[in-house]
């Protein structure tokens, strides 16, 4: 079966004057339009193409990479305003459709949104939506505590940064936690250190507890390395310095610090640390 708003992996099938045809395993054929046509193939050769839905709601394929694909979450800049709703550049010939009832705010052109790509059960159209937490929840989670996840920074709020767990679940990064700017729509990893009551996930973005101090650690050593065996900071340093330089919090930076000092790999002086030579 050809998916819709998915990449799928397709077989030549035979040439036409508008491109050529490729095939699934079922018999079932999507247009590959000349202009993405490889210069060489063969009748059977495999090609992966991204399907959508050209300007007549035909099926086609294209193998351009669209931003976001169908059930996925994406920063998209607005392009257009009519009286139908927004259009947004996704990457591709046709722009992805936002109808108005879809904005959370009334979107404007040259705007940058983060929204959810999904398949209108009514027009059988790819769409978007800048409501983000419509399609996720936190009623059965499939996370655990101290698991490593994907993030989406969502948007902010006044005790820290919203982020989309796997592209399912709802997160909370508070302020204390964060240690390097995060805009909306940056996509990272992070880890789950609480389920509260409700099974709300808090997120940091560093692991938890001792687990965090080997990564640590490596990261004070590659800034040494980096640095000619010296960078200004030692036990005695302000929290934000250290936040500037290693996007971690005091209190992590002394575990690594430790160590490393353990393992006789740095020196601390008054004046910084030193890599022993």
């Amino acid at each position: 079966m050809i998916k819709l708003g998915h990449y799928n992996t397709l077989e030549i099938f035979r040439e036409a004057e508008q491109g050529v045809y490729l095939a699934d395993e079922d018999g079932n054929e999507v247009l590959l339009p000349n202009r993405y046509v490889p210069e060489t193939f063969k009748i059977w050769d495999k090609i992966d193409v991204f399907v959508y839905l050209d300007n007549e709601e035909r099926p086609v394929a294209t193998t351009d990479k669209p931003l976001v694909t169908r059930n996925d979450f994406a920063l998209l800049r607005c392009n257009e305003v009519t009286s139908f709703g927004a259009f947004l550049d996704w990457g591709l010939v046709k722009e992805l459709f936002c109808p108005f009832k879809e904005q959370v705010f009334k979107m404007k052109a040259g705007g940058w949104y983060l929204i959810h790509c999904y398949m209108d059960e009514k027009t059988n159209r790819l769409v978007a939506s800048s409501k983000t937490n419509r399609f996720i929840d936190n009623k059965e989670l499939t996370v655990s505590q101290f698991d490593e996840v994907d993030l989406i920074v969502s948007h902010p709020s006044d005790i820290g940064m919203n982020v989309i767990v796997n592209n399912i679940h709802h997160g909370l990064i508070y302020n204390d936690n964060i240690f390097r700017d995060l805009s909306i729509g940056d996509k990272l990893k992070g880890y789950v250190k609480k389920i509260r009551p409700g099974n709300k996930l808090d997120i940091v973005l560093s692991k938890v507890g001792y687990r965090s101090i080997e990564p640590n650690a490596d990261r004070i050593m590659q800034e040494l390395n980096n640095n000619n065996g010296y960078i200004d900071l030692n036990d005695k340093s302000n929290p934000e310095a250290i936040k500037d330089l290693l996007q971690m919090s005091k209190k992590n930076f002394k575990k690594a610090v430790g160590t490393l000092y353990k393992k006789r790999l740095i020196e601390i002086k008054s004046d910084g640390i030193y890599l022993v030579e």
